[in-house]
């Protein structure tokens, strides 16, 4: 039976294991999103090129076989072992970090065609453009997409527990087989997982509001109620309007 010192030896290293390759994870994978992101909006076919190669690999990649051949090929082809977390971070970060490229490149290309003339007209470099115009604009529009992979890239650091990184998945089956019971530790790994997402999930939603809020399109703070009490009022003024024009 699950004891209250398995959880404190156990899933409670295991969680901080979980969130520490979740956040250099994600901050791995954010570099690369941008990088790819934006070198394959470059004028350059050359540049397009080599970054949509990237994307396309690693984006049609298995994480977990990449991890394998981290730890188990790579030394054997450069006399070098990489440490198991260190692994699974770098496939984690790539592989999700080329899923994030196309979020960069798509709002990117969404940003109007004017104001990157705007910026052309002012002298501005093709980074200035990108941070002074084209990448604050796209910014709201990365967030929603940006949250959901951070998600998957939560659930996908169970993947590390295949190659010994003693995440809360690993934990949890260690703790399977010193109390023989499946079903309770299961559905408490679950639990966690859900918290940890919903925790984050609920950040990025602060993330968002901000985000639209420096570009003039502040979000209701008050959840579902308040927006259906928005749409409400704008139904009935769109009412009004039309009575008002239909009596004229």
């Amino acid at each position: 039976m699950m004891t209250e010192g398995m959880f404190t030896n156990y899933f409670l290293p295991g969680i901080w294991i979980t969130i520490q390759v979740t956040l250099y994870s994600a901050a791995l994978g954010v570099v690369v999103a941008f990088a790819i992101g934006t070198l394959r909006t470059s004028r350059l076919w050359i540049v397009r090129f080599l970054a949509g190669c990237y994307f396309e690999i690693f984006r049609g990649m298995s994480a977990l076989v990449l991890m394998f051949w981290l730890v188990f090929s790579l030394p054997l082809l450069l006399e070098w072992r990489l440490v198991p977390m260190f692994a699974g971070v770098l496939a984690l970060g790539l592989t999700y970090g080329a899923y994030g490229s196309e979020v960069v490149r798509g709002a990117l290309a969404a940003v109007p065609e004017g104001q990157r003339e705007a910026g052309i007209a002012l002298s501005f470099t093709r980074w200035q453009r990108l941070r002074r115009i084209e990448i604050p604009q796209a910014w709201p529009d990365m967030v929603p997409p940006f949250n959901n992979l951070l998600i998957e890239l939560l659930k996908g650091t169970a993947l590390v527990s295949v190659i010994t990184v003693a995440d809360m998945a690993y934990a949890g089956n260690l703790v399977r087989l010193g109390s023989n019971e499946s079903a309770p530790i299961y559905t408490l790994l679950l639990v966690l997982y859900f918290l940890l997402a919903f925790t984050l999930t609920r950040g990025m939603r602060v993330i968002e509001r901000r985000a639209n809020a420096n570009v003039g399109k502040p979000q209701p703070r008050g959840g579902l109620l308040a927006r259906l009490s928005l749409r409400e009022n704008a139904g009935e003024g769109s009412g009004a309007l039309t009575t008002g024009g239909a009596a004229k």
